[in-house]
């Protein structure tokens, strides 16, 4: 792998340790681990404004972190594969080790 390469990995990366940095992504990831969700029960369920979970999503989306399907005129949100919830879980419960 060349250094470019490497380099544009490790921000890759970087990107991706970011999203776990805000509560309200990582709270939309925890409700994404048991399953699939549209974004108003997203919304519902965090007592958050639609258009603020949909941003979040936005961001969650652009970095492969989720991923989408219709059903009618919903969008339904579910996380994109094993990874991202290991990585939370792993963070998760480090987090509650160290109280």
């Amino acid at each position: 792998m060349s250094e470019d390469n490497k380099v544009e990995n490790l921000n890759e990366t970087v990107k991706l340790f970011k999203i776990f940095s805000d509560l309200t992504r990582l709270r939309i990831i925890d409700l994404l681990n048991t399953g699939e969700h549209a974004v108003q029960a997203i919304a519902d369920e965090l007592e958050t404004s639609q258009s603020a979970i949909s941003h979040q999503l936005k961001l969650l989306r652009d970095l492969n972190v989720v991923k989408t399907r219709k059903s009618g005129k919903q969008v339904i949100y579910c996380l994109r594969d094993s990874h991202i919830k290991e990585i939370f879980l792993i963070g998760y419960s480090h987090a509650t080790e160290c109280e």
